[in-house]
């Protein structure tokens, strides 16, 4: 097909969506390289953001574009090869067992703690807030914390584990506001290195381990954020160490990103750039690998509040770039600027949820009351 007839069909598509080339709008594209059509025909979304990388389209609104084109399906219209590779990758290979388990650590959070720090706020905590009173980031996501701790019903001496403890935060705040003990563990060394100095003087323990090591018995659970990396051939064995790991009246708080439908297939520009090895949960996966290991006491969806967090930490991000760019280049920042844009349009369009959820083993006697 010539390059006159991909950009036509270009513009058939985009008109779907309500969206113009070289029009007035915030959403509409501005073409700097026609070889555009064709990348972007031939490579779906691994094209469509490696040339944005590249400099080969701008939008002045990239969040608003990509919910445009989110909200008309048009991804629908671009299944390529690429994506059938990362779906048959996900689907028969094993990508996050034994040393697979440790590759996300290193190809996204390792990238440096300053990029985090400028980014997330006064706490780093790399997950969804809750905007139910807040009115910025640091306060959705210290929100975010409270609501983990109300709904394991924390108390001061027990013994708390974290699957995923990140930079530690999460474990930090249950510390000091609930008086408890823990453990955490992750797969990032720069995570486990700053986590230590953060909780340095709490009784807290840091682990750089593979969760499925883990054989111990703690008071109650958190996982925040970290599901995500974990894989559909793995989700028995992670809530089975889970429940190892809790006496019969304890509680578990899963949070994480779900997926509406069936299994989520991986996006290959967000597989190759941002997070390899990952899989969005679908709620089937969930529950039938639940069976038998926990009572869903709690399944509680926020999932809009990712957009305005996302929107937050992209506002944090380039009020930042100029220390930034001494560390990291242009292509990174439009990369990451694609990133977040992308994951933005993702929760806007109700495409994604956030789900929070509370498993007891048997159950909490006489229920179980639900903090909001």
């Amino acid at each position: 097909m010539s390059q006159d007839s991909l950009k036509h069909r270009a513009i058939e598509l985009l008109q779907h969506a309500g969206i113009h080339l070289d029009g007035d709008a915030p959403t509409d594209i501005r073409v700097h390289d026609e070889r555009l059509y064709a990348r972007v025909f031939a490579h779906g979304s691994l094209g469509l953001g490696e040339a944005y990388m590249d400099g080969w389209w701008s939008v002045p609104d990239l969040p608003g574009f990509m919910t445009r084109l989110l909200s008309s399906h048009l991804d629908e219209h671009l299944k390529t090869l690429d994506t059938l590779l990362a779906h048959l990758k996900a689907r028969f290979v094993n990508l996050q067992r034994g040393e697979h388990a440790f590759e996300i650590g290193k190809a996204h959070y390792d990238l440096g703690n300053d990029l985090f720090k400028a980014m997330l706020g006064k706490r780093l905590v790399y997950s969804c807030g809750y905007w139910a009173n807040a009115d910025n980031v640091d306060d959705a996501q210290e929100a975010k914390l409270d609501l983990v701790c109300r709904k394991l019903q924390l108390k001061p001496g027990q013994r708390v584990l974290d699957i995923g403890c990140g930079w530690g935060e999460a474990l930090k705040y249950a510390a000091e506001k609930y008086g408890v003990s823990g453990v955490g563990v992750t797969v990032s060394q720069e995570q486990a290195e700053f986590a230590r100095e953060l909780c340095k003087g709490l009784p807290i323990e840091i682990r750089l381990q593979d969760y499925h090591e883990l054989d111990e018995r703690f008071d109650a659970i958190m996982s925040i954020g970290m599901f995500e990396h974990v894989g559909g051939k793995n989700y028995r064995s992670y809530f089975e160490v889970a429940r190892r790991c809790l006496p019969d009246d304890g509680l578990f708080l899963l949070h994480c990103i779900g997926s509406n439908g069936a299994p989520a297939q991986p996006d290959p520009w967000i597989e190759k750039y941002i997070f390899p090895n990952s899989m969005i949960p679908a709620a089937s996966q969930v529950t039938a690998t639940l069976e038998g290991l926990f009572v869903v006491e709690d399944w509680h969806n926020f999932g809009a509040d990712y957009d305005r967090t996302l929107t937050a930490w992209h506002a944090n991000f380039d009020a930042a770039w100029p220390e930034l760019s001494k560390s990291y280049d242009a292509r990174f920042q439009r990369m990451w600027h694609f990133y977040l844009a992308c994951s933005a349009a993702v929760f806007r369009t109700r495409r994604d949820q956030l789900w929070q959820l509370t498993l007891c083993p048997r159950g909490v006697p006489g229920g179980y009351r639900v903090p909001r």
